[in-house]
């Protein structure tokens, strides 16, 4: 069953895909409706455009990446992942500056890599003997008990939803202020280092939700609870030497993306937030793996709606626009 719920899951994913491609499709009006500047509101729909195939993309990676995590198979996903990194930038190298194509190619060569990578993981799963007895094929069962599988998902998605939309929405709140561009600039400088670093916590994620859930399934909670205690301590205090570097290297950093010094200057003046946002993130994503491990999900999105939209984002609008402290 466990290929059926594969293909259920994608099917409703793909299904939620399509009222987000609309959206999408009218994302310069949302934004000006939002109050963005006309400027940031045709430069960033003009890069969403090119995100709508990525949108399905997704609804068939993340079901075939849970279906190889149950199986405890990781390596094929990550040499598939750098093989795409590797072809993703050659691609972006050639569309954005050899042929011209602007944010527009950029988007759309993003898109393509997320096919690729599904393609291949697809492909994996058909051709491996470590998938025959879990992928007999397509099936009609896909389309059948979709109700109870939403139901069963929507706290998860939840969760997930709403730790990412928390970040973006901090993205439209410095679009408000009074150097949008140098905000918005700033702030995806660091919002990009600390995906990049945050990656490796969301990889403890699954790690610590494949393996809490198969170790209280076997009826080991004490091996669930050491295996929590040892993710969460080495996502800890990898975060905790990247955020070091990230401090002692506040003032060169953002030429990684950009030469602009007054970029860097607002970068270097952010990095001690950076700092601390990376050492509690380092914890956060791996705790909310155990949970959904433990079938805790429900619990964990009432909590990030506390913490996230009951607390931060208005702590947050109190702070940059009644204190005047801007981006930080």
């Amino acid at each position: 069953m466990l290929g059926v719920y594969m293909q259920r899951s994608t099917v409703l994913l793909t299904a939620v895909g399509v009222p987000l491609a609309a959206m999408y499709a009218f994302f310069k009006p949302i934004l000006i409706l939002l109050g963005e500047s006309l400027d940031i509101a045709r430069v960033a729909a003009v890069f969403v455009y090119g995100l709508i195939p990525q949108i399905f993309a997704y609804a068939a990676n993340f079901p075939i990446q849970k279906f190889l995590q149950a199986k405890s198979i990781v390596a094929p996903s990550a040499y598939i992942a750098t093989a795409t990194m590797v072809l993703h930038l050659a691609l972006g190298w050639l569309v954005v500056y050899r042929l011209g194509a602007g944010l527009l190619g950029a988007s759309l060569v993003l898109s393509l890599s997320w096919w690729v990578i599904v393609a291949a993981q697809f492909v994996y799963v058909v051709a491996s003997e470590r998938c025959r007895q879990t992928w007999t094929g397509f099936s009609m069962l896909a389309f059948s008990g979709l109700p109870e599988f939403l139901k069963l998902s929507t706290a998860s998605a939840v969760m997930l939803c709403l730790e990412a939309w928390y970040f973006q929405i901090l993205i439209l709140l410095a679009g408000l202020l009074d150097d949008p561009e140098l905000a918005l600039d700033s702030l995806t400088v660091c919002m990009m280092l600390a995906g990049w670093v945050m990656m490796i916590s969301i990889g403890f994620n699954a790690a610590a939700s494949v393996r809490v859930g198969n170790e209280l399934r076997a009826g080991h909670p004490r091996a669930a609870a050491f295996s929590m205690v040892v993710v969460t301590a080495l996502s800890f205090v990898i975060t905790v030497v990247m955020a070091v570097v990230f401090l002692i290297f506040r003032d060169y950093i953002s030429y990684i993306f950009t030469e602009g010094e007054t970029v860097a200057r607002a970068v270097s003046d952010l990095c001690p937030f950076l700092a601390a946002t990376l050492i509690l993130n380092g914890i956060q994503p791996v705790l909310s793996g155990v949970a959904v491990g433990c079938g805790w999900q429900k619990i964990v999105a009432y909590i990030n709606v506390g913490c996230y939209y009951l607390v931060g984002i208005p702590l947050g609008f109190l702070l940059c626009f009644k204190f005047h402290l801007g981006a930080k």
